[in-house]
């Protein structure tokens, strides 16, 4: 896991897809929002995806991509 890398970033980032597990904090992406960071806690780890939920939505979980940068799609993310 890795964190910005300037010191000063509250979160620690897992950019593994590999290595992916229940409680690991992610940077996610949604296409219409360009490569703006989102955060997200990865609650459920799947072989071709992950759910994933922000901290000011847990209720809400989406489905991401499995990859270094997870993506949630516009239409899920967005609503």
């Amino acid at each position: 896991m890795q964190n910005s890398g300037d010191g000063n970033c509250p979160f620690e980032f897992n950019f593994s897809p590999e290595s992916f597990k229940v409680g690991d904090t992610v940077s996610y992406r949604v296409p219409a929002m360009g490569d703006f960071p989102f955060v997200a806690e990865i609650k459920a780890v799947y072989e071709d995806h992950i759910e994933i939920a922000g901290p000011d939505q847990p209720e809400k979980w989406m489905r991401a991509t499995r990859e270094s940068r997870p993506i949630v799609a516009d239409d899920v993310a967005l609503s």
